[in-house]
């Protein structure tokens, strides 16, 4: 096996603070439809999963970088499709072509139920969209075997060779690199993942309010003289300055990708991007909460990452004149200071920002006039004096 090679670069982390003024809105919800809160520094703020913005993060970097992945227990399905659709396979011979995909690999295959209707992975894949085409040339190379066997039954063996379809989901492209794959059940699936994201807090606090809305019935209310409505029902929202949080390390992506520093500088540069401008999409079309964030500070550590959530732990509270955008920029940029005295010079290789703000925020480094000029401003420094 050839080792990937040893790089010396000149910070490992890039930080990405973001300060984002939202909307009434319901960016994420819980499991009974309510805008999900935590209880921090003794007040319930508003709070979006890291899981859901970086869904929207993982969205935006597909679209950008033109690399797409699926996350999928149906990739059997997915190959029936393509063999059936885009390869002219007879029905029954592309389903049953996808039954052996599906439980072919090292990863246990459920049989079709009523909530899945075809046979499925007992494991999420998370692979590239290229897996798709791999797995349906397999199966293309192996039709005649496909034609003679019977429909996948329970405990019975696929017909196609198990390493060859491992192999397929083994691959990966950068957003798997970045973000990483869990798949245990195949050797050497796993990667871990280069980034890691903060669930977003208000910095202050906040309060839910119900939304009653009713609809009425067209029909009804033109040909009848009646009043009232077809349709009845609440939802929750809320609105606030978010403080968001991700951190990318450029050693384990360095890792992960065999030590490409072109790529890195692709990928760390995509990334940023994405991490700032994405947005959930949960209630859109009736809140359309597309904002862009108040303030963006980076910053570059060799030592390890640094969040400054701790900066809203005692909670923001709004100017005399309304508002919580300003004194939450001005309490980024004290913490900052705060911080930068105590941990002192060790680490900080660059830092800088961009913002709607008209002051200057000492604490935060050199200002620059554009996401794009910060983003690339700070993947050139954390990637320079790379030397093999």
């Amino acid at each position: 096996m050839t080792s990937t090679p040893q790089l010396s670069i000149a910070g490992r982390f890039i930080d990405f603070h973001v300060l984002q003024s939202v909307p009434y809105s319901n960016l994420n919800r819980d499991d009974t439809n309510s805008v999900k809160t935590v209880l921090y520094g003794d007040r319930e703020r508003t709070r979006v999963s890291s899981q859901c913005w970086k869904r929207a993060v993982r969205r935006y970097f597909q679209r950008s970088i033109g690399e797409k992945a699926l996350r999928t227990r149906r990739i059997g399905e997915a190959v029936e499709r393509e063999l059936r659709e885009g390869r002219g396979w007879e029905t029954d011979l592309a389903r049953r072509a996808g039954q052996h995909i599906a439980a072919g690999s090292s990863i246990k295959a459920d049989p079709p139920s009523q909530e899945e209707p075809a046979w499925s992975t007992n494991a999420m894949v998370y692979v590239p969209e290229a897996a798709i085409t791999e797995l349906s040339d397999l199966a293309e190379s192996h039709r005649t075997a496909i034609e003679n066997a019977k429909d996948m039954k329970k405990g019975v063996k696929s017909v196609l060779p198990q390493a060859d379809i491992d192999t397929v989901l083994r691959s990966r492209n950068g957003i798997i690199n970045l973000f990483g794959r869990m798949l245990a059940e195949i050797d050497g699936a796993g990667v871990d993942g280069a980034v890691q994201v903060a669930h977003a807090v208000t910095t202050h606090a906040t309060d839910v309010e119900v939304d009653y809305f009713a609809a009425v019935d067209d029909i009804t209310d033109a040909w009848r003289d009646t009043t009232g409505s077809a349709h009845m029902g609440s939802g929750e929202f809320s609105a606030g300055t978010f403080y968001r949080y991700a951190t990318l390390d450029l050693a384990d992506l360095l890792r992960n990708i065999g030590g490409d520093l072109e790529a890195a500088k692709t990928l760390a540069t995509a990334f940023g991007e994405a991490f700032l401008l994405s947005l959930p999409e949960a209630k859109k079309t009736s809140t359309a909460p597309h904002t862009i964030p108040d303030l963006v500070h980076i910053s570059v550590r060799s030592d390890r990452p640094l969040s400054y959530a701790a900066a809203f732990e005692q909670p923001v509270h709004a100017d005399r004149t309304g508002g919580f955008a300003q004194p939450s920029r001005q309490a980024l940029d004290e913490y900052a200071q705060a911080a930068g005295r105590l941990m002192g010079p060790r680490g900080l290789r660059h830092a800088g920002w961009a913002s709607l703000e008209d002051k200057d925020l000492t604490g935060l480094g050199g200002r620059v006039d554009s996401f794009d000029e910060l983003i690339t401003s700070a993947v050139t420094a954390a990637l320079s004096e790379a030397t093999a």
